[in-house]
């Protein structure tokens, strides 16, 4: 049953990670990708530190939808300047070359 929920859970995290990059990458731009490397740490750190199965492989999995998440945020910031997304009135000069 442990692999199930591991299977699930993952299939939520990494789906939670595509929204929370769109709206990163609006608000605070590719400023942000700091956060995720330092989530990423926390979340091998705590998959270490825990014995228990399925709680430290859910953190890996975090940790490393975490690392990716900073390569989305750059690719995020390509696609907003594609027209694929919107892109902040309020930082409007940071995508200006």
């Amino acid at each position: 049953m442990e692999g199930i929920i591991i299977g699930i859970s993952t299939f939520l995290i990494i789906g939670l990670f595509h929204p929370v990059v769109i709206k990163a990458e609006y608000y605070w731009g590719t400023r942000c990708w700091w956060v995720f490397l330092l989530l990423g740490i926390a979340g091998i750190i705590g998959s270490l530190l825990i014995s228990d199965i399925l709680i430290s492989s859910l953190l890996g999995v975090f940790a490393f939808s975490s690392f990716w998440t900073i390569k989305e945020v750059f690719d995020q910031r390509k696609r907003v300047l594609k027209g694929w997304f919107p892109m902040n009135p309020k930082r409007k000069h940071e995508y200006e070359s």
